[in-house]
């Protein structure tokens, strides 16, 4: 005979009864491990549910932070652009500024040949009349007190300039 087979009936109830008993340990760990996963599971659910909100949170603020930075990017192009035609518009300025001054210079530069070249015609003019003067021999009028500017004494009388040159010769 086979160990396993009761040989009674009440053995055979005896054996239902451990096996029921077995089983219902079984269940009520099961169902307190199904009670357990459930709660896992609710708080699985909750941890998603708030990492989908803050990754929808997330897109949003990446979507406003790219708005942003194009927008910054469009307005630093703006700005380089604005600074470019500065640079360009003040180069311009200065070209036409030394162009200026170099045109001044170069007046100032012909005007300063002008008058040497006037001295020049002064000191020859001069040096014909005591020439000429010297030649009728009529004294020298013109000594070295021409050649300095006399200095102005604001007291004494003003002399009125006589225009000389001008185009005319007087026959004294």
């Amino acid at each position: 005979m086979d160990p396993s087979v009761p040989r009674t009936r009440a053995a055979a109830l005896r054996m239902k009864q451990i096996a029921l008993d077995n089983q219902s340990r079984a269940i009520r760990r099961l169902r307190v491990l199904l009670a357990t996963e459930r709660r896992g599971l609710a708080t699985i659910n909750k941890e998603h549910e708030s990492t989908q909100v803050a990754l929808e949170a997330s897109h949003k603020t990446i979507v406003g932070l790219t708005k942003i930075g194009l927008c910054m990017s469009k307005k630093i192009e703006r700005m380089k652009a604005k600074k470019r035609h500065n640079r360009e518009s003040h180069l311009e300025c200065h070209h036409k500024w030394q162009a200026r001054i170099q045109e001044a210079e170069d007046s100032l530069q012909a005007q300063h040949l002008i008058i040497e070249a006037l001295v020049e015609e002064k000191d020859s003019l001069l040096q014909t009349i005591q020439g000429l003067q010297e030649a009728n021999g009529t004294p020298a009028p013109f000594d070295d007190e021409w050649d300095k500017e006399p200095e102005e004494d604001p007291e004494e009388e003003e002399i009125e300039e006589i225009p000389v040159g001008e185009g005319e010769i007087v026959d004294e």
